[in-house]
C-alpha cells in the first residue's frame, strides 16, 4: 500500500535523508528509527500528502498522497506532531464525533477503558495531564476506521500502562491487514515492526 523508490528530502542546502526505497503492504507494520533530526517526521509527513519529497516517487493505494482529499483521509489515520484535540470536549465527546463523521457504531466503554481513560470519560480534555492527553490523541487516531495508520512516537508522554495498550492496539491493526508506520524508540514496537528503517 505504501511504497518509496529512491526518496529524498531536502532541507535547505542539507539532505535529511536520500535514495529511500519501501514496499509495506497490508498487514505489516514499519518501524522508522534514527537520532532527532533525521527526517522520521518528515516521511511520515510525506506519507499523509502534507509533504512532497524533493526527489522519488512515494505512493499510498498506488497514488501521490493527498491529506487534503476527502477519500484519502478516510482512509488513512494519522496522529503527527501538530495533532490535536478538542479542548473542550470529553473523550465521550471525541468518541461521538468519530462515529458519526464515519458512521461507525462504536464500544465506547470498551475503548475508553482499554486506553485508560474509563474514569475520565465525562471531564473535559482541557483538565487532563500530558499523559492522558496523548492517551486521547492516539485513541482518536485509532478508534475510527482506517487500512493505513501513520504514527509519530505514539510512545510519548506515556507510562508503562499506556506503552503497552498502544503496542496491543498496534498489533491488532496490523493482524486485520492495516498497514502501520510508526517513528518510534519503544522497543516493543520495534520488536513487532515487520521491517525498520534506520534514518540515521
Amino acid at each position: 500500500m505504501i511504497t518509496a523508490k529512491g526518496v529524498g528530502v531536502r532541507a535547505g542546502e542539507y539532505w535529511l535523508f536520500r535514495d529511500l526505497d519501501l514496499d509495506v503492504g497490508p498487514g505489516q507494520c514499519l518501524a522508522l528509527v534514527g537520532p532527532n533530526g533525521s527526517g522520521k517526521s518528515t516521511l511520515l509527513r510525506c506519507c499523509y500528502g502534507m509533504q512532497e519529497p524533493t526527489e522519488g516517487v512515494l505512493t499510498v493505494f498506488g497514488e501521490q498522497p493527498d491529506e487534503r482529499d476527502r477519500s484519502f483521509r478516510r482512509n488513512v489515520s494519522a496522529l503527527l506532531d501538530d495533532s490535536d484535540f478538542f479542548a473542550e470536549l470529553t473523550p465521550l465527546q471525541h468518541l461521538d464525533l468519530i462515529a458519526g463523521s464515519f458512521d461507525v457504531e462504536l464500544d465506547y466503554d470498551g475503548l475508553l477503558a482499554d486506553a485508560g481513560l474509563g474514569e475520565r470519560a465525562t471531564v473535559s480534555a482541557g483538565r487532563f495531564s500530558a499523559g492522558q492527553r496523548r492517551r486521547l490523541l492516539l485513541l482518536g487516531a485509532t478508534a475510527r476506521p482506517f487500512d493505513v495508520l501513520l504514527l509519530d512516537e505514539p510512545e510519548r508522554a506515556l507510562d508503562a500502562a499506556g506503552k503497552e495498550w498502544i503496542t496491543t492496539v498496534v498489533s491488532r491493526a496490523v493482524a486485520r491487514g492495516a498497514v502501520v508506520v510508526l517513528a518510534t524508540h519503544h522497543p516493543p514496537l520495534l520488536d513487532s515492526a515487520d521491517h525498520v528503517v534506520d534514518l540515521a
